[in-house]
């Protein structure tokens, strides 16, 4: 079995419990308001504005250690990902929002503490933790872009706004991520690094999901 299997198979309970998120399901059926669109878009932003510095922050302790082959992987990630912050901006200003406003805010708690967390995990225990944390984002955003895309646009009428940019391109993107993703996981060959990842990978499934949980909080009641 390779690492990424592995990785798959236990984190199976993680996503599972991530995909019956009462949000995710309720948005896959439904759609959702656009003010909850623009919320989510919000926590969006204030995630994927660190995505870049914690990669830089990994490769910075990388390049300390002498890994040069996962230094050389952060700084392809590190490329892809400028700029991704600015795509949530523009379909926030399409929604007729201050994207401003949005800019200079944080976060809501969820987010702010699965931030703090990949922090920590890059300072604490491993730079090489940060792969649990790509593993969910990039994995969940195909998800997102496959399955949730459409029905948020139907929601909007006959009009959907232009506003779809970051979840529909993130999630074409990040099929080509994850195959790359793959490569490199599977190219550890330290039994204690994957379970660093693996480890990190279901703290990552919670933390995130938590952020969606809370963004649950704002469906209309039934």
């Amino acid at each position: 079995m390779t690492f990424f299997k592995r990785l798959m198979s236990e984190t199976t309970p993680q996503r599972e419990d991530f995909r019956s998120i009462e949000l995710i399901q309720h948005t896959v059926q439904h759609g959702v308001t656009p003010e909850l669109y623009a919320a989510y878009l919000e926590q969006a932003y204030h995630h994927v504005r660190f995505t870049v510095p914690l990669l830089k922050l990994a490769r910075d302790t990388c390049v300390a250690q002498g890994d040069e082959s996962y230094v050389a992987a952060l700084e392809e990630y590190i490329a892809e990902e400028e700029g991704h912050d600015e795509w949530i901006l523009e379909d926030i200003k399409a929604l007729g929002v201050d994207s401003e406003a949005v800019r200079n805010g944080q976060g809501g708690f969820a987010c702010r503490v699965m931030i703090a967390y990949a922090h920590y995990v890059i300072e604490h225990i491993s730079p090489y933790g940060l792969l649990g944390m790509v593993h969910v984002l990039e994995g969940m955003s195909v998800e997102l872009a496959d399955n949730a895309a459409g029905s948020i646009a139907k929601s909007f009428g006959d009009t959907p706004p232009n506003a779809f940019s970051y979840l529909t391109s993130h999630g074409a993107l990040d099929i080509e991520h994850v195959q790359f993703f793959e490569d490199v996981v599977n190219g550890i060959q330290n039994p204690e690094i994957e379970n660093i990842i693996i480890q990190a990978a279901q703290d990552f499934y919670v933390l995130f999901g938590n952020m969606f949980r809370d963004l649950s909080k704002q469906l209309p009641s039934t």
